[in-house]
């Protein structure tokens, strides 16, 4: 009777040799297979990468085309921009917010370069406002560099108390530094004497600030803004009719003045006279048509009178000159909008959600 086989006899070998055998020959068959449907399937192309000049990017963001935030975006991301290019994207900048442009214009605040610098406050102030716009140009104020500190000054003027919040004490300190290098040095530029009568007038200091703007048109007696300036303070003082005079003077000299007759447009808005602003307001844009930022307030004059459509015109014609003036576009979609007209409405904010679909206008369902 034979013997059953031992464990570890020579059966075992045989068996485990015709295992490995079916294996390899399933792992061939599997592998020939995959390969075979590797070479029969065309392979994905590589993503191509799109590099956009920086003068064609600046194009495309300053003609308000379709991407223009998006590559302008992509620039700031070069490391070979030079001060001069670095502060032109941050010009254009204002037209496109987002979350991001805010985060650029922040980085570029602490980027060494000073017209990179005034570039980046300057954005700062026209993408935010209020206390928003204390807590990124506030930290600026302890700079080391002294211009760094007299323009984030500059800056926050305007802002109230509330808004300057935990950095007022240091604005203070500031202006009051900026007053000094102001004061004590030679008189030598009128904008200089300007500019110390801002910083007085923030301080309430008004006979101060009178006597800059008099040394301001003693330096340059045809400097308008100074003279304007000058108008505005006989306003605070209550010297409504001299100021009333002040300005017939200026006029009478200055006739063709766009920036007179539109200072005067405003002056009247400002008393309630909205019918006579308008011959200011229209006046200007007739002697300098290209300036929209006049057009603009003349829309919204119209507007303040119930000329509706006119205002609408008006709104319409920036945006042919300048596709890209956002301020322009989201106040003719809120115009649209008061008057029914739906399908204008659909059409801008289409237009404004290629130029930038981050828009916080879209975010927020203008």
């Amino acid at each position: 009777m034979p013997k059953p086989p031992l464990h570890g006899s020579a059966t075992e070998p045989t068996v485990r040799r015709r295992w490995r055998l079916g294996a390899s020959i399933v792992l061939v068959t599997l592998t020939l297979a995959g390969a075979f449907v590797w070479w029969r399937t065309p392979s994905a192309p590589p993503v191509p990468v799109h590099t956009i000049s920086y003068g064609r990017a600046i194009e495309q963001a300053h003609n308000g085309k379709p991407g223009a935030a998006r590559v302008l975006y992509q620039q700031f991301a070069r490391t070979d921009l030079t001060d001069t290019r670095r502060a032109r994207l941050l010009l254009e900048l204002s037209n496109y917010p987002s979350p991001q442009a805010l985060k650029f214009a922040g980085v570029a605040l602490h980027i060494d370069g000073p017209l990179t610098r005034q570039a980046a406050i300057d954005a700062i102030v026209k993408l935010v406002s209020g206390s928003q716009c204390s807590v990124l140009l506030g930290p600026l104020l302890s700079d080391s560099e002294p211009t760094t500190r007299f323009s984030a000054a500059k800056a926050m003027l305007g802002l109230t108390p509330d808004d300057v919040g935990l950095y007022f004490s240091t604005l203070e300190q500031v202006v009051e530094e900026y007053k000094t290098v102001l004061s004590t040095q030679s008189p030598t530029t009128s904008q200089d004497q300007l500019q110390l009568a801002k910083l007085y007038l923030h301080t309430g200091d008004k006979e101060k600030a009178a006597a800059a703007l008099e040394q301001a048109l003693a330096l340059e007696p045809n400097n308008l803004q100074a003279a304007l300036a000058q108008i505005n303070l006989l306003d605070k003082q209550g010297q409504i009719d001299k100021s009333r005079q002040l300005f017939g003077q200026l006029l009478e000299r200055n006739p063709t003045s766009a920036l007179l007759q539109h200072a005067l447009g405003m002056w009247l808005l400002s008393r309630g006279q909205s019918e006579y602003a308008l011959l200011g307001l229209a006046k200007s844009l007739e002697l300098e048509p290209d300036n929209n930022a006049y057009r603009y307030d003349l829309a919204v004059a119209l507007h303040g009178l119930e000329q509706q459509e006119a205002a609408q015109k008006q709104l319409e014609e920036i945006l042919q000159r300048q596709p890209a003036n956002r301020a322009a576009r989201v106040l003719l979609i809120h115009y649209w909008q008061e008057s029914g007209q739906l399908q204008k409405v659909q059409i801008l904010l289409a237009e404004l959600e290629q130029q930038n679909p981050d828009d916080p206008a879209l975010q927020q369902g203008l």
